[in-house]
């Protein structure tokens, strides 16, 4: 029966989410991304509740959407993607793996959308891509990046990679954790059944520039990781 299910949902989800992408690409062709981004987030909370997800998003008002922010979180699955978009209140825009810029529809979307392609498994080959994201930063644009560099397995999170914190470092721009909890439960990598369920979203206090440039970068690393860690509630 859940094989079933995830099949209904799977193409529900899929007959939604395609002309949402096609709308995203030709909407970038002819308006400024701060005019339909609001229409795009409402979209994504739809497709996460196709998906199953039941979302309750807590301490947003620790986000000034008037500012500039790096936002760092857990990263989950493959729907943290239209999760993050859907629940951040402000333009933002992320760093993601370049392999998915191939896919088709979808990578044409999120090049389209100005997200970010990189290199996962060559630090010096990735360090181009850090320098953009400091620099849309410095310009004025929000940035998410999943400092884990892959999904999770296990439901933990994996180790931190470094690169992300030296962009924070650059990019001069608070940091805001944010903490996703059950979302392991509805789709985790490798497996393709959705149990649709609760999903909660936690964003922790921003994370001043005077403390990023006081810490060292592996300092800052596990800095962020313990303030994620305490957004996400046990399992």
């Amino acid at each position: 029966m859940r094989q079933i299910c995830s099949v209904f949902i799977w193409f529900v989800g899929l007959i939604w989410l395609i002309p949402v992408l096609i709308f995203l690409i030709i909407a970038s062709y002819l308006i400024s991304a701060k005019y339909y981004d609001p229409i795009i987030k409402k979209l994504a909370r739809v497709l996460l509740f196709i998906m199953g997800v039941r979302l309750t998003v807590k301490s947003r008002e620790n986000v000034d959407p008037a500012e500039t922010y790096l936002y760092m979180a857990n990263h989950i699955s493959m729907l943290d993607v239209p999760l993050f978009q859907a629940v951040i209140p402000q333009l933002v825009r992320g760093i993601e793996a370049e392999e998915q810029f191939k896919w088709p529809i979808f990578g044409w979307a999120i090049r389209r959308a100005g997200n970010i392609p990189i290199n996962r498994q060559n630090v010096h080959a990735a360090i181009p891509s850090a320098k953009e994201a400091a620099k849309r930063l410095q310009e004025g644009l929000s940035m998410i990046i999943l400092p884990e560099g892959g999904r999770t397995l296990t439901g933990k999170m994996k180790p931190f990679k470094k690169l992300p914190f030296h962009l924070a470092k650059e990019g001069g721009v608070p940091i805001v954790p944010i903490g996703v909890s059950g979302l392991f439960r509805i789709l985790k990598k490798g497996d393709w059944i959705i149990t649709p369920g609760p999903v909660r979203v936690r964003f922790g206090k921003p994370i001043e520039p005077e403390i990023i440039e006081a810490l060292s970068v592996p300092e800052l690393r596990d800095h962020v990781r313990w303030k994620i860690e305490e957004l996400i509630d046990s399992p």
